[in-house]
């Protein structure tokens, strides 16, 4: 990536350009809800990669790993040095049959700290996906659910104006932390599903 385009990123890319996802109660998925993304398994994480502010001269640090319990754990260590100060894991390129008026629905159990929910479509756009911000509670399951039509283009962090994500056209689909402190994180993901658009509600919560 450009050196030049790096000050720029570092500056924007961690802005709260999305809304807040609300984390419902405990077993909220409907039973209709098609699994994306399951953790049991030697071959569950070859679907998954690393993609840090290293790319961009940052000393992040993260991994993924199969937990005891059938989970992917994300974790590492944030850092700011060097304008860095994000860590991400991403799925693969695939065919995710996605479609209008879908949500996604994360169960979760993070350390508290704000994660980024990204999309990710196949264009030639440096730092493009769409995105959206959500909490998780301290060493507690949650079901995250996120609606499509809710997500926003950004590149760079800034957000991209008229540019409508088409849910079929998502390949790929992530968990970002960059939420500016320095330290140690961990999340785990117990599965990534999604609901049809019969089934689907509204993400809640405040403006970010």
């Amino acid at each position: 990536m450009p050196a030049r385009l790096f000050p720029l990123f570092a500056a924007v890319c961690l802005v709260a350009t999305v809304v807040t996802a609300g984390e419902p109660p405990e077993n909220t998925v409907a039973p209709q809800a098609r699994n994306l993304f399951s953790f049991r398994g030697n071959q569950a994480l070859s679907q998954w990669q690393i993609v840090n502010d290293g790319v961009m001269g940052g000393r992040s640090s993260s991994r993924v790993d199969l937990a005891s319990e059938g989970e992917m754990k994300f974790s590492g260590v944030l850092s700011l040095a060097n304008n860095g100060g994000f860590a991400s894991t991403r799925s693969r390129g695939s065919s995710l049959g996605l479609k209008r008026g879908d949500t996604i629905v994360l169960r979760v159990k993070g350390d508290g700290r704000k994660y980024t929910f990204n999309a990710y479509v196949p264009r030639r756009r440096m730092a493009f996906s769409y995105r959206v911000e959500f909490n998780t509670k301290k060493d507690q399951w949650i079901d995250v659910r996120i609606p499509l039509d809710q997500l926003v283009a950004t590149s760079f962090g800034r957000v991209v104006r008229g540019a409508k994500l088409d849910p079929t056209e998502v390949n790929s689909v992530g968990i970002l932390l960059g939420d500016k402190k320095a330290g140690p994180f961990q999340i785990l993901i117990k599965a990534i599903e999604v609901e049809s658009s019969e089934d689907s509600g509204t993400l809640t919560g405040d403006p970010s």
